[in-house]
Parts: structure tokens; C-alpha cells; sequence
């Protein structure tokens, strides 16, 4: 079944690499590419992908790099270059955990395929809720979730901490299944997956290492798809959009064996650090956005 899983994301990978290219080529030769040159978005690709290998994340990453060294790239065409440029990074990082890290295929599959169905069929349901007090329960719980989880460290051992299973069976499959349907869901709301869905299966006992390939694969599934559609619609930047995934591939590389190499408890560390971020930029861009139309009346 891991086997079928990397044979699905090559081939959605391969069209959308078509796509690109064809796109790419088209308006090179028409002189319409944007004028940037490719170090900057190159760099930004390296250091976002490098993160998100780490489970960090690049989407925030990107965007904030791109202000700071001032890319010439207008605001529309962000969330194409996002997809497109991290495209083949993402898919790269899932390949690479999926073949190295040891997990359960039927685990894998379920979880991989209930992200999918979540971000298809949730972002109905999910377009309805403020997303504002979402990000602020989710960024609390987040934090009682770090919280948790550095109190078992093996330092401190005040309470029990993630176990060593590379798979899930019976009422933790279930509760793993709709978790990430849910946690999928939320990323049609632009809530990351990784910390929420690490955070999930190392409480249900998983080995932390285990849950890079399915936290990888949900996300990969999901791009070469959106990604295409961006390339229909122009909305991105062709160079930058390359350049990042130039940089990315070669960050994901580095860092995925900085991961593999990891012992476990200081990827246990790594995990919490994560987690711990996740819920402080969850938590504040929910209280933000809370305030912003208190402060709109006033005015």
C-alpha cells in the first residue's frame, strides 16, 4: 500500500511538473517573466523547505521572507507561488519519509486518504466558521498539547509520553482518521496540518519519527492539485515560483537527513518546539483578527 501511495503522488507530481514546464516555457518565449532575478526566491525556497522538513512549515516562512528581502512579486500571486513553488519539495519530503521511515501502509493509506477527503468535503463546513476563533482554540489547545508532551519528557517523566507504535489499530485508528479529516479540512482554511496531526498521533502512542510520512503525505496529496489550478488561472510568478522549488529540493535533502539521523528524544524536543510555535503564531493571528473589527467600530 506504501508502494501504491508513492506511485499516486509521482504520477499527480509528473502532470503537474508538465503543466508547469509547458506554462514556464510559454512565457519565456513570450518575454513575459517577472523581473526577479533568482537568488533571492531561490535562498527563500532553501530555508523555507529546509523548515518545513523539520516540520515546521514553509507557507509562513515564504511569505515572510519575501517581504523582508523585498520580492518582486504582487500580493495576488502569493498563494500560487506558495503551492506551485512548494510543490515538489512537499511531494519530495513524503517520498523520502515514506521510503525511510517505518509506518504502518494501512495507517498510512487511511490517514493520507481522510486528510484528502477532509480538505475536499470539510471546506464546505469549514468556509462557515469564524476562522478567527478557530485559530485561537486550536492555538490554545496546541499549547496544553506542548505542555503535555514536554512534561513527559524523559527528563522531567511527570507524565507518560508518546509511545514507539509505527501504526495505529482499532478506536486510535478511528480517532486518527477523523482527527486528520478534520486537520485537513482546516488547511482549506489556511490552519497548517503538521503540528495539529503530530501532536494527535504522539498521543495515541506513535513514534514521533512515524509521524513525519503521514503528516508529509497528507499535505503532498493535496498540492500537484491545487497547484495545477493556480497554472490555469496565470495567478503566479513563473521564475520565483522555479526558483523556490530549485532551493526547496536541495533544503529538503539536507534536512531530511538532519531528521533521519535525529535520536529520538531529541526529535522529541524538536516535535514540542514545533508544536509550541505552531500554537503562539496560531493564537496571536486569531487574536488579531478578533481585534481588528473592535478597533474598525471604534473608529
Amino acid at each position: 500500500m506504501a508502494t501504491m501511495v508513492r506511485i499516486v503522488l509521482v504520477a499527480f507530481t509528473a502532470v503537474f511538473a508538465g503543466f508547469f514546464g509547458k506554462d514556464f516555457s510559454k512565457e519565456k518565449k513570450a518575454g513575459r517573466l517577472e523581473d526577479e532575478g533568482w537568488v533571492k526566491p531561490g535562498i527563500i525556497g532553501f530555508i523555507a523547505n529546509f523548515a518545513d522538513t523539520l516540520g515546521i512549515g514553509s507557507f509562513a516562512i515564504i511569505v515572510a521572507l519575501s517581504k523582508a528581502l523585498k520580492l518582486k512579486v504582487h500580493d495576488k500571486h502569493i498563494p500560487g507561488m506558495l503551492n506551485i513553488g512548494c510543490c515538489i519539495p512537499a511531494v519530495l519530503e513524503a517520498l523520502i519519509f515514506i521510503t525511510a521511515v517505518e509506518v504502518d501502509p494501512l495507517t498510512l493509506v487511511l490517514l493520507l486518504a481522510s486528510a484528502a477527503a477532509g480538505s475536499f468535503i470539510g471546506a464546505k463546513v469549514i468556509s462557515k466558521l469564524d476562522e478567527a476563533i478557530v485559530e485561537v482554540i486550536m492555538g490554545g489547545a496546541l499549547f496544553v498539547t506542548g505542555v503535555l508532551m514536554f512534561l513527559g519528557l524523559p527528563w522531567i517523566n511527570l507524565m507518560p509520553g508518546g509511545g514507539e507504535a509505527i501504526g495505529l489499530e482499532g478506536a486510535k485508528l478511528i480517532i486518527g482518521i477523523v482527527g486528520n479529516f478534520v486537520f485537513g479540512a482546516l488547511m482549506t482554511a489556511g490552519i497548517g496540518l503538521f503540528a495539529p496531526c503530530m501532536a494527535m498521533l504522539y498521543f495515541l502512542g506513535m513514534s514521533p519519527r512515524a509521524a513525519f510520512p503521514i503528516m508529509m503525505g497528507s499535505c503532498a496529496i493535496l498540492l500537484p492539485i491545487s497547484s495545477m489550478e493556480f497554472i490555469k488561472e496565470g495567478q503566479y510568478p513563473r521564475k520565483s515560483s522555479l526558483a523556490i522549488t530549485i532551493g526547496g529540493i536541495v533544503g529538503v535533502l539536507i534536512a531530511a537527513f538532519i531528521v533521519g539521523s535525529m535520536p529520538l528524544d531529541m526529535l522529541k524536543v524538536l516535535v514540542i518546539f514545533v508544536i509550541f510555535y505552531t500554537a503562539y503564531t496560531m493564537f496571536k493571528s486569531g487574536v488579531s483578527k478578533l481585534k481588528k473589527p473592535e478597533m474598525e467600530t471604534a473608529l
